[in-house]
């Protein structure tokens, strides 16, 4: 949907004087000492898929902003270039003509402000409406519309109120319902929540996931908060002095910080609602394996059967109960239990306390398989989570690094 190849943003007059400078590896202090230049973005490359909350996160002045306001040309680019769909065809926005840009930014850009950005004198409904009055759209069109994102943000009832009639989560909802009016396939988040309070900052995160389900717009999330970008993004980039210095997954940039700069930032968070069951399992290859099986745990006198399938825990033999997404944790026997690999540590912690037993990692389906071979294999054990797992993974110990 998005990818953005080499691009420098630079602020002042004549930015391209810095160009040679930044071919030459200077760093952004240095170049504004010999020119006045302000470097934004320095050599950003970044493809952010159809469909996907990409995050862009990092201190204040790391460049975060910069870039994603080049997305729709609130920022100028100094070079390099922003390839979005467009019409069956890729366009370079960052250097298309003005009639294209208008376009695109009109029908397949939407922005949220962290201000809000909303009219005071207009109703909540009269600020949705206003993107679609600037395109022309009929008045019942543009009601109907209106009516359905109120609805699906929860504000329908409030249509009538001015903005100051409302609080600051309400507010920030009218702006997103106004960004999602024009039905968009691109939406452009520059910290929307950073000036709310906490909690009323995690029901908005939480909506925002929610909705994200429904309508699986291409999201691009700027905030400089790691546990922020950790919920929301499915892929993330953390930016420095304009520079993007590591980029992936949520779980792959908790468990492999690339440098300090990054590491600092994951030192920090909460690993639960991030990692999965198989990042910080231990594999059954770990264990010794005796004639009893693979030992869990002698002073326990805890074990699994050498087929993987069967559990012996104190004399008595347990096949282990088949957890899945959407169950009732606290529903759970108290007897071991198998998760699949990508269940989230939360809901692992969960029912390690339910079930008062280690918790057993399943080996992952093959993708080549029909539902029916699914349903039918042989369950195996690959790893398995106990508290030792747990505490180490809470205390910044990852298995993985051990």
């Amino acid at each position: 949907m998005i990818e953005i190849k080499n691009l420098d943003v630079v602020f002042g007059p004549q930015p391209e004087r810095a160009l040679p400078l930044l071919d030459a590896k200077q760093g952004r202090e240095e170049i504004r000492k010999d020119t006045g230049l302000v470097v934004g973005v320095n050599n950003a490359n970044l493809t952010i898929n159809r469909g996907e909350i990409c995050v862009l996160m990092g201190l204040s002045g790391s460049g975060k902003s910069s870039l994603l306001r080049c997305i729709n040309g609130l920022n100028d680019t100094t070079r390099g270039s922003i390839n979005i769909d467009h019409d069956g065809g890729i366009v370079d926005f960052a250097n298309a003509d003005v009639n294209i840009k208008r376009e695109i930014c009109m029908k397949r850009i939407s922005m949220v402000f962290q201000k809000f950005a909303l009219m005071p004198w207009l109703t909540v409904a009269q600020n949705v409406a206003m993107p679609l009055e600037l395109q022309g759209i009929d008045k019942k069109e543009i009601k109907q519309r209106v009516d359905v994102q109120l609805d699906l943000v929860g504000l329908k009832k409030w249509a009538k109120l001015k903005p100051s009639e409302l609080s600051g989560g309400m507010q920030q909802r009218v702006g997103l319902a106004r960004a999602l009016v024009t039905e968009s396939d691109i939406l452009l988040m520059d910290e929307p929540f950073s000036a709310l309070d906490p909690l009323i900052r995690t029901q908005l995160q939480d909506e925002l996931i929610q909705l994200q389900e429904k309508l699986q717009k291409t999201i691009v999330f700027v905030s400089h908060d790691l546990d922020e970008a950790l919920k929301l993004g499915t892929n993330i980039a953390i930016m420095k002095d304009g520079i993007i210095v590591q980029q992936g997954k949520p779980e792959d940039i908790l468990l492999n910080p690339e440098n300090d700069y990054v590491r600092q930032f994951v030192a920090h968070t909460n690993p639960i609602h991030v990692l999965k069951a198989k990042s910080i399992m231990r594999p059954i290859s770990d264990m010794e394996f005796t004639d009893r099986g693979y030992c869990l745990s002698k002073r326990h006198d805890y074990w699994l059967s050498k087929d993987q399938q069967q559990v012996y825990y104190r004399g008595d033999e347990f096949s282990p109960q088949l957890w899945q997404t959407g169950q009732d944790i606290v529903k759970l026997s108290a007897a071991p239990t198998c998760v699949a690999s990508d269940t989230a540590m939360h809901d692992v912690m969960e029912i390690r306390y339910h079930t008062d037993h280690s918790v057993f990692i399943m080996k992952d389906l093959d993708e080549d398989l029909d539902d029916d071979e699914k349903n039918h294999r042989d369950e195996k054990i690959q790893g398995v989570i106990g508290d030792k797992e747990l505490y180490h993974t809470l205390l910044g110990k990852m298995m993985l690094n051990d």
